[in-house]
């Protein structure tokens, strides 16, 4: 009888044991989301203001476009981990030479070793056809070799941090819909084939601005007119499909279906990159968001909506075409840029410039 127990009792904590592994692989598995900490404005709080509202919340993932030293000298021992950006700007210096490249990384990086470095990002939003963006997309591929050969001669920093580049999905692909129809276009292959084959090589993801909300104000034909169907109950299906706010699968993809738009735009690059051959980079969207005013359906409803909708798919799902990978994402922004010349530009922030909340949103 004392034996049967024993046994009884050995398998009650196995399976209690058994249990508990499982709850904390699946908290392991859910994706932290993190901020995009654009500083083109001349009204926003200091850095250190802002790193300080960024850990009180519970943001643990930060992108910076570029090394602002106030930014870096806060993120200091804090754990959140960067995403550092090498400016458009800087890139024929950086690409010019390894000493240049060598100079950057000590400047920016190594001066921060307490500083949680995850990606430096070479580049942001550049394609050859551009007008405010091709003459530095010569630059980007060798600008990336020298980066990333700053980085590994002493090994210290190169388990840790990845070498990648952020494009646009909008300018890069030719085809977005359906998803599986996702390519380059031809004028930009020669420019984006030989960075997705080198960041493979090195296995590290491709970087991804993508955003919902000018799809849906300026390319309705991505969101097809058979979805809008809820149009005589008095609301916008496809406003819904980008806001991530139906569980309906309303767009077929051969066997795939999709109830929004974010899912839909990641895997329109990663069909894109298998046509080029690529097929093991991941994908990390690295800027996405939705504004609360200067244009159509911006507002804090919507934005609440889109963002904490967000947060929730990319904590615990992936998308149809791999949903068994969370897709490490970056919500623009922390606060309003003032700056921009398009009103609707201006308009991002999660935050207001006095650190209090536009709307309800969890980062925990």
């Amino acid at each position: 009888m004392h034996l049967k127990m024993t046994t009884v009792l050995f398998l009650l904590f196995s399976l209690f044991a058994f249990s508990q592994a499982i709850q904390i692989g699946l908290r392991r598995r859910q994706q932290d989301v993190g901020v995009c900490y654009g500083t083109f404005a001349n009204n926003q709080p200091s850095a250190q203001e802002a790193v300080s509202l960024a850990k009180s919340v519970g943001i643990r993932k930060m992108r910076l476009y570029g090394p602002d030293h106030n930014a870096l000298q806060a993120l200091r021992n804090t754990g959140i981990e960067v995403a550092l950006g090498v400016p458009n700007e800087q890139l024929q210096w950086v690409a010019s030479n390894q000493k240049n490249a060598n100079q950057w990384i000590q400047d920016n990086v190594r001066k921060y070793q307490d500083v949680n470095f995850k990606y430096i990002v070479v580049g942001n939003g550049i394609t050859p056809v551009h007008p405010q963006t091709s003459q530095f997309a010569q630059f980007v591929q060798p600008a990336i070799l020298n980066i990333a050969n700053a980085i590994s001669p002493r090994g210290q920093l190169e388990s840790r941090i990845k070498v990648t580049t952020a494009i646009d999905q909008s300018e890069v692909l030719g085809k977005s819909f359906p998803p599986s129809a996702g390519e380059f276009r031809p004028e930009v292959r020669q420019f984006i084939e030989p960075i997705i084959r080198y960041l493979a090589n090195q296995r590290v993801p491709l970087l991804v601005n993508l955003h919902p909300y000018f799809s849906y104000v300026h390319t309705k034909a991505d969101i097809p007119l058979q979805i809008n169907k809820g149009k005589e109950a008095g609301h916008d299906a496809r406003l819904e499909y980008a806001l991530l706010k139906t569980s309906n699968m309303l767009v077929q993809d051969a066997e795939r279906r999709y109830a929004n738009y974010f899912d839909a735009m990641v895997d329109s690059v990663y069909s894109a990159m298998e046509k080029s051959g690529v097929n093991t980079v991941d994908i990390v969207v690295s800027e996405t968001g939705w504004p609360t005013a200067g244009g159509p359906v911006a507002n804090n409803e919507n934005a609440a909506t889109h963002n904490n909708n967000l947060i929730n798919h990319v904590r615990t799902s992936g998308t149809p075409k791999k949903p068994q990978k969370r897709i490490e994402t970056f919500i623009f922004s922390m606060f309003d840029e003032n700056k921009n010349s398009e009103q609707v530009q201006r308009h991002w922030g999660i935050f207001w410039n006095n650190k209090q909340a536009k709307y309800r949103i969890s980062f925990q």
